[in-house]
């Protein structure tokens, strides 16, 4: 499948100037498969607009049973490509979304964090951009979420990460643009006032 690869440094650690995805993991299966065999998928049609970030952290929905809602572990991110689900799963080639592209994101080791980030009152979430210091902080989603004066840099700093990596078109938004668009497009938008117990259906995640 014709799509450029790209890596960062094998070396990279968690700094507070790192940028980092906060993501679903919608199932033990899937955290099994980044530990073991590195990498994590987000279906293409659902993505969040970047994904050459420095760090993905993984929110751990209720299928973890006693382990769920919090994130516990990150991964530095290597790099990523398309593939079909078929291509990666290949035990559920019968699959319904079988046929459509995911983005392989390839991961090293994960690590864990010194206190687990905790989901409070908030009980949904797909995806989060932040940054390393935000979360090395963090004691729940909400403090996850970058300052309303941070906004603009964290969106230009994600930008400029797409473009110099080549690997996008030019369409991304400007820095310069409306609050609540920008809410949109950081994933604050899912961090909101608390929801009922039951989550969010996270098929369309798988």
């Amino acid at each position: 499948m014709a799509y450029r690869h790209f890596c960062y440094n094998s070396n990279m650690t968690l700094a507070p100037t790192s940028l980092v995805l906060v993501c679903l993991l919608p199932s033990p299966r899937d955290l099994e498969i980044a530990r073991l065999l590195g990498w994590y998928r987000i279906p293409f049609r659902s993505a969040p607009k970047v994904v050459a970030v420095d760090y993905l952290a993984f929110y751990q929905p209720g299928s973890f049973g006693e382990q769920s809602g919090c994130i516990e572990w990150t991964a530095p991110v290597r790099g990523h490509e398309l593939a079909t689900r078929a291509e990666l799963l290949r035990d559920e080639a019968d699959h319904p979304r079988a046929r459509e592209e995911y983005f392989k994101i390839q991961l090293g080791a994960l690590e864990r964090l010194t206190r687990p980030v905790t989901a409070d009152k908030w009980k949904r979430l797909t995806f989060l951009y932040t940054t390393g210091e935000y979360l090395l902080k963090a004691q729940t989603l909400n403090d996850l979420v970058v300052q309303s004066d941070e906004r603009q840099l964290l969106w230009q700093s994600l930008r400029e990460r797409a473009e110099n990596e080549q690997l996008y078109k030019t369409d991304l938004p400007e820095a310069d643009i409306p609050p609540d668009v920008l809410l949109a497009l950081l994933g604050i938008k899912e961090i909101q006032p608390p929801y009922d117990a039951q989550e969010q259906d996270h098929a369309d995640l798988d």
